[in-house]
């Protein structure tokens, strides 16, 4: 079943330009089950990525090449504040999609 992953991260002020760079060079193909990627712009420095895959066992195989792509970004991440750190992740399988 179809899984997704959703993150949401704030960049520091003026590493906008920066932080989408770094995702325009990512490669799902490094990623086996990656189905596609999106990032949204969702405020002032605030982004969300989503990633969908053909399973939740495609995304778990996948996460350390995710955290190995999160660790590029850290340096330019602000910390969410409520001890969240600086990625508020969210995944699972897709309950309803219309399309």
């Amino acid at each position: 079943m179809t899984a997704m992953n959703v993150v949401h991260m704030r960049v520091k002020p003026g590493m906008e330009e920066e932080f989408v760079r770094l995702h325009r060079d990512f490669d799902l193909k490094t990623m086996p089950g990656g189905r596609n990627f999106w990032l949204v712009k969702s405020g002032e420095r605030g982004f969300i990525v989503i990633g969908e895959w053909v399973s939740m066992e495609a995304m778990a195989a996948a996460r350390p090449a995710m955290i190995a792509s999160l660790d590029k970004l850290r340096p330019i991440l602000e910390d969410l504040g409520g001890g969240r750190g600086v990625t508020e992740p969210w995944s699972g399988e897709v309950a309803l999609h219309l399309g």
